[in-house]
């Protein structure tokens, strides 16, 4: 490391807490943003501690080891994205809180640089800017890549558990299950259903399920020929499989589209299919 890339090094972390002291000063009340400059104590220490780490990382990038701004800039980014996929902070605000952190710190290099004592060549100025701009870039790609991959994985888990609640298979009594499905059952819940009831099932060491239609507020020939398939798959299996709730309409459009469900147990209420397969309910009035 050259002498004066020494000197702003020590002199930048030496003033470290100055900096974030000025980038705090600087913001607004933001309604529900966690850089609100009325955000709880318990954010602002947070704030603090994260953007004295963000000075740390930048500073960094002078060493002659440019292992140290790696390391220190892995852990940055993994920190903040974490915290603010968290607290939902849109990715457009962090990045405009990190070019107020790189304005500030320019202004406490502009300070260094103009004293008195220092006499900086021109050469010296043009790498510094080279040095920390590409530092501040770097941190900037390597928090929105961190930031995307929590928010993809976030957003498959929220998936999987909406695939959950849209198709649960409920074990009730003796190998028996119940699938209720409410709601609208579009083409690619349908799929889903198809897909995953069967391995549940499985797992769950299923041999009787009960599909309850009764909630469905669409039931259309595709989604008819949908259930038709599912019961194929789990009579394949070994599953047996019943069926409540169906309309009588649709019934009859799906046979005369050559979905035969003459062999599969119909009836009228999830109530009525039970009682009729041995399962005793307790009665509302007991």
């Amino acid at each position: 490391m050259e002498k004066v890339d020494g000197i702003l090094y020590r002199y930048i972390l030496d003033h470290s807490s100055m900096i974030t002291e000025k980038w705090l000063a600087l913001r607004e009340k933001q309604v529900g943003s966690i850089y609100s400059v009325d955000t709880d104590a318990e954010v602002e220490k947070l704030l603090r501690k994260q953007n004295t780490l963000t000075i740390k990382t930048v500073t960094s990038a002078l060493l002659e080891d440019k292992s140290s701004f790696i390391e220190n800039m892995e852990q940055w980014a993994t920190m903040v994205a974490k915290s603010r996929v968290e607290s939902d902070t849109p990715i457009y605000e962090v990045l405009e809180a990190l070019n107020k952190v790189r304005e500030t710190y320019w202004d406490f290099i502009t300070d260094h640089m103009l004293k008195d004592d220092n006499e900086i060549a021109k050469d010296t100025i043009i790498r510094w800017s080279r040095v920390i701009n590409q530092a501040f870039d770097q941190l900037n790609r390597e928090f929105t890549e961190q930031y995307y991959l929590l928010t993809q994985k976030r957003l498959h888990a929220q998936l999987d558990l909406i695939t959950e609640l849209g198709s649960p298979v409920i074990p009730i009594v003796d190998a028996m299950a119940v699938l209720p499905l409410i709601g609208e059952i579009d083409t690619y819940r349908a799929k889903e259903i198809v897909e995953t009831t069967p391995s549940k099932c499985i797992s769950k060491n299923i041999s009787h399920l009960f599909i309850d239609l009764s909630g469905v507020t669409l039931l259309d020939t595709m989604v008819a020929h949908q259930v038709f398939e599912l019961i194929r798959t789990l009579k394949l299996l070994g599953i047996q499989s019943t069926i409540s709730g169906i309309r009588p309409e649709v019934a009859q459009t799906s046979i005369q589209l050559g979905l035969d469900f003459s062999q599969v147990l119909t009836y009228s209420t999830l109530k009525q299919a039970l009682t009729k397969q041995g399962v005793k309910l307790t009665s509302e009035n007991k």
